[in-house]
This record gives structure tokens, sequence and C-alpha cells, in this order.
């Protein structure tokens, strides 16, 4: 059973509340920052996909709410709960998270700083939690119409995304390695608009189902790769360089980033792009990756 700390989650749901008038959607978190309340399906043989409709809590980021009489429900049917956490994706805000992690070895600030310069974005002041690990959760707002999605290490290593469907530790709560608190001079500040720049690069390019046909045989690396040269191609002023980088990255990911440099490069200078820039920023692909 698990142990209860009322003090903890007096606290945890005193700052939940103060999220909540700020128009965040709030859960309660346990210690292990998964939500506090159990799904009520964990008992069926075969649970039925549910978010909610059933009307019990348990639902995970599907019970978030701005409503302080809910968000007292679900604290006090989680009496444990010594954290909360709010949902990505949700209006007004639109919360998108950048955490940058640093338990991993990797050095996320540095990735984000480089993918900055190249994209030639900048961070605005905004809010900042710190981490029990040293790390670092950024929030910005996204636009309505862009839906986000969770990733870990697809931007860059080290950097995770939480966006529709997930949530960030909000700060104050109290976890088993932790607290999370706001940087300081940040805790008061509404999430700022994410960079469009940054932005393009987070969301996926639509995916384009094409069914294979009987006994078509496996196409080659370079035949493989094609819809992302296309997805170059495709690119207008100001997406270049930012879609050149987002195929490259995949390219790599995929075990394709050496046979299609060429392909690559040769789509970069179509639509605009110096040798030199092109061959620059699939470097800068490689070296996010882990292939340089």
């Amino acid at each position: 059973m698990a142990t209860i700390d009322r003090h903890a989650t007096t606290l945890a749901l005193a700052h939940a509340l103060s999220a909540a008038e700020r128009g965040l959607a709030v859960i309660p978190l346990s210690r292990t920052k998964l939500p506090a309340l159990r799904s009520p399906h964990h008992e069926q043989p075969e649970p039925t996909p549910c978010h909610g409709e059933c009307g019990r809590p348990g639902h995970g980021v599907y019970d978030a709410s701005t409503d302080p009489r809910r968000i007292r429900e679900l604290f006090t049917a989680a009496p444990w709960a010594t954290g909360y956490g709010i949902a990505c994706g949700l209006p007004p805000h639109h919360l998108i998270g950048i955490d940058l992690d640093t338990k991993s070895g990797t050095d996320a600030p540095a990735a984000l700083r480089e993918l900055a310069l190249r994209h030639l974005f900048t961070i605005p002041a905004t809010v900042v939690v710190a981490t029990p690990s040293g790390g670092r959760h950024i929030w910005l707002a996204g636009p309505p119409d862009a839906v986000i999605p969770n990733s870990a290490g697809r931007l860059a290593p080290g950097i995770d995304i939480r966006g529709a469907g997930g949530y960030l530790v909000g700060p104050g709560s109290r976890t088993e390695h932790g607290v999370y608190s706001a940087v300081a001079g940040t805790a008061h500040l509404p999430p700022a608009s994410c960079p469009p720049a940054l932005l393009r690069l987070l969301t996926p390019p639509p995916r384009i189902h094409q069914p294979a046909l009987p006994h078509t045989p496996v196409p080659a690396p370079v035949q493989r790769g094609q819809g992302l040269v296309q997805f170059v191609l495709a690119a207008h002023e100001g997406q270049r360089n930012t879609r050149l980088f987002w195929a490259a990255c995949r390219a790599y990911e995929n075990g394709i980033g050496e046979s299609l440099t060429d392909d690559l490069t040769d789509a970069a200078l179509r639509v605009g792009l110096t040798e030199h820039e092109a061959r620059s920023t699939i470097a800068s692909a490689a070296r996010l990756t882990g292939h340089a």
C-alpha cells in the first residue's frame, strides 16, 4: 500500500489548483511521476479502450481538469499523491514541453543551442522547470491547429517532447528523486509562443500511405529514401534548411543516411541551398543522431 504523506499531498494540491487558475489542466501524480489513480478497467480480462467515457477517474491525462472541484475530487481519491501533472496540447495554451535530459550522458542544452543556431530561432522568455536530476523542462505555447506528438530523442539526443496526450510534472511536485521547481524569475511567466522554425521541426510531415503490391520486391535503401528526397524538393523558401535537416535525421535513424546523402544534397541544391549549406546541414543531422 502506498505511504501517505499528507503534507506533500496538501502542497501538491495547492500547486495544482494554482496551475489550474492559469488555465492548465492537471492530474494527481504519485512519487514515481505516474498518474496516481489506477485504471478502473485494470481487472477486466480484455479492457476496452476508454478515455474517461465511463465517468470514473483513473484514465491518466484524460482526467486532467481546470475545475477546482474536480481537481479536489481527484486528489481525495488519491491521498498518496505527492505531485501533479500538467496536460499538454489543451487550450488555452496548447502546451508543448521541451524536456532537456541530463541522465543519458548527452548535452541536451548544447544540442538545443545548435538547433537554434542552425534554424535561426531563439527560445523566448518562458516558464522553465528544474528537475531533480538537473534537467530542464521548457514550456512553450503551440497554435490551436497544430498537433505536436510526443517523442523521445527524435529532435536530438537527450531532447524529449511532450505534446498532445502527454503531460509535464508540475513545479512543486515531490517525487522519489526530489522536488521539481520553477527556475527563478520564470514561475509567473505565461508559456511563450513556440518559435515558428522550432514548430516546423516538431511537426511531422503528413504520411503518404501507398499499399504494397503482391510480391513487390524490397526496395533498395536509396529507393526507400526517395520519400525523404521528395519532402526536401517540396520545400518553400524559409523551409528548405528545416526540411533538409529533418529528412537527413530520419535517413540516419533508418540506416540510409550515408547512401542518401548525395540525393538529399542534390534536392537541396534544386530548391536553392548552396552545396556548403546542404552538406553542413546533413553533417549536423549526422552528429545529432550519433552517426558522425
